[in-house]
């Protein structure tokens, strides 16, 4: 009967896994592309194995996904500030819209094809005002007696079908209420919408109107909702996110395979590095926190580990999920802060400090590089000829200020070297290149570790002129992993405890080693 109600069980539950990047507003559709593409079922085969899954009912399942849902929902609400509920989109030429549209079409149709009968039927007509009245009755608080009276006095679906019988129908007159109504109880931001529905003259339009309308409305008061319910989130939200998971976790107890393969590959990484690895149980105290120092040592070399992560071919930890976007999002910010810091320590080294110390000079040539080198993560960007017209605009702004200050301008051969260098930046196995990035890491590690003090730790040399781009990152890097540190740390400590267990086990089995 509503037609914006034609959404299938199937496609709500296909929604589940995307609800929540189709209705919040977040940045980067080919990001959400690469997430989808990485997928946890394509790559089952690289997970470690463990006891076989038991069946799981429907049932299970729904409540499952139901849950899973729900966690999701919250840990947007909270962690993203600016999220909001939107209407999905469907693609312009896909067959979903086709139907959609077709079977829209068919059901106004028919409306109007009553109402012009000689007399008119108003069966429909009178569906659609019974759900317009449940629609109204559901924007009233539970002080709004007196517009909950009105309401329900002149949509009485009884009164209304017995002047239908009689032919004393004033439809016109139903829907004049109903503009009204819809105009005391929407939100300021609507009020052109409902200025709108007034200078509709035909029936069927105006009835197909209103229901654009009464959406929007309901999409207002969910947000409002949302907005409202943010204060109390925050508060238990960390605590609701680990009930529900541990929910999720003992219906599906391979649920931290990821997470375990993740931690252990991490806990590799810092023994290969010469770290400590030192047993996670003593009865000596000061052993016991070196332990939890360890502990904190495998953790942040895991969250580092996810700022390389290859989000096209391997699936992302369970337990930081559902933010796989926001850490795809900030390894994209990384990577683009190396090549731009890579250009400009080159281009500042070759014009000397005399230039450098230029009022405006530097921020100038870095405005250049970062717009030239927008947009690096998508497939169509080609970085050589980029870095190409990078060397082209540097040259030219280093040889005018150099001109303007009255120094000799580069020559021919200076300028191809700098060009050369700059395109050269390209190649992954450029020295300084991956000397910037090894100090990228390192400044991100001091700022992990140094999280819960005052003090920021320095930034390392030659990322000067980057500093308040990658501090940025850095902040909202650190927000984030330590939130989920607060929500999953008892699994963390768990694993790990059997990893560092093992590690022990077979340094006290090979003695001469």
């Amino acid at each position: 009967q509503n037609p914006d109600k034609l959404h299938s069980s199937e496609e709500r539950l296909s929604g589940l896994e995307d609800g929540q990047e189709e209705n919040s507003d977040n940045p980067d559709q080919s990001v959400r592309k690469r997430i989808r593409q990485s997928a946890p079922g394509s790559h089952r085969d690289d997970t470690p194995k463990s006891s076989p899954p038991r069946p799981v009912s429907i049932e299970e399942l729904m409540e499952t996904a139901k849950g899973v849902t729900n966690m999701a929902l919250a840990h947007e609400i909270v962690v993203n500030g600016d999220f909001q509920i939107k209407p999905a989109e469907l693609p312009e030429h896909s067959l979903e819209k086709k139907v959609r549209d077709i079977v829209h079409k068919a059901f106004w149709d028919c409306l109007e094809a009553q109402l012009k009968e000689d007399p008119p039927t108003y069966d429909h007509a009178i569906k659609l005002l019974g759900e317009i009245k449940e629609n109204l009755l559901s924007f009233l608080l539970p002080g709004h007696t007196r517009l909950r009276n009105q309401i329900t006095e002149v949509l009485d679906l009884d009164l209304i079908k017995q002047e239908a019988e009689n032919g004393a129908l004033d439809i016109s007159k139903l829907v004049k209420f109903v503009i009204g109504m819809m105009g005391t109880l929407c939100a300021p931001a609507r009020d052109e919408e409902i200025k709108k529905l007034n200078d509709i003259p035909e029936i069927v339009p105006l009835f197909r109107a209103i229901f654009s309308v009464l959406d929007l409305m309901k999409m207002d008061m969910a947000n409002f909702a949302v907005s409202s319910i943010r204060p109390k989130l925050m508060q238990q939200s960390a605590e609701y996110e680990r009930k529900k998971f541990q929910e999720f976790l003992e219906k599906q107890p391979n649920s931290l395979d990821l997470v375990t393969k993740w931690l252990q590959e991490a806990a590799d990484d810092l023994a290969k590095l010469g770290h400590e690895m030192l047993p996670p149980h003593s009865n000596d105290g000061a052993t016991g926190g070196a332990s939890t120092m360890c502990f904190t040592a495998v953790q942040n070399q895991a969250y580092l580990k996810l700022l390389k992560w290859d989000h096209v071919n391997r699936p992302f930890p369970e337990v930081v999920l559902m933010d796989q976007t926001r850490f795809l999002e900030i390894q994209l910010e990384l990577e683009q802060l190396l090549l731009v810091g890579t250009v400009l320590l080159v281009t500042f080294s070759a014009a000397g400090p005399a230039l450098v110390d230029v009022p405006g000079f530097a921020e100038k040539v870095k405005t250049i590089v970062k717009v030239l080198l927008t947009g690096t993560h998508l497939p169509s960007f080609n970085l050589k000829e980029s870095l190409a017209t990078v060397g082209e605009k540097v040259c030219a702004e280093v040889n005018s200020c150099l001109s303007q200050h009255g120094f000799t301008p580069f020559s021919a051969e200076r300028e191809t070297v700098l060009k050369g260098q700059i395109q050269a930046v390209a190649n992954p196995d450029n020295t300084i290149c991956r000397l910037i990035d090894s100090r990228i890491q390192k400044f991100l590690e001091n700022y992990l570790a140094s999280s819960h003090q005052k003090t920021l730790p320095a930034i390392p040399g030659g990322l000067g002129p980057i500093q308040r781009e990658l501090e940025e990152v850095a902040a909202k890097y650190v927000r984030l992993v330590n939130y989920n540190k607060m929500v999953f740390s008892p699994y963390y400590d768990a694993v790990l405890g059997k990893i560092l267990t093992k590690e022990e086990s077979q340094l006290v089995g090979k003695p001469e080693e």
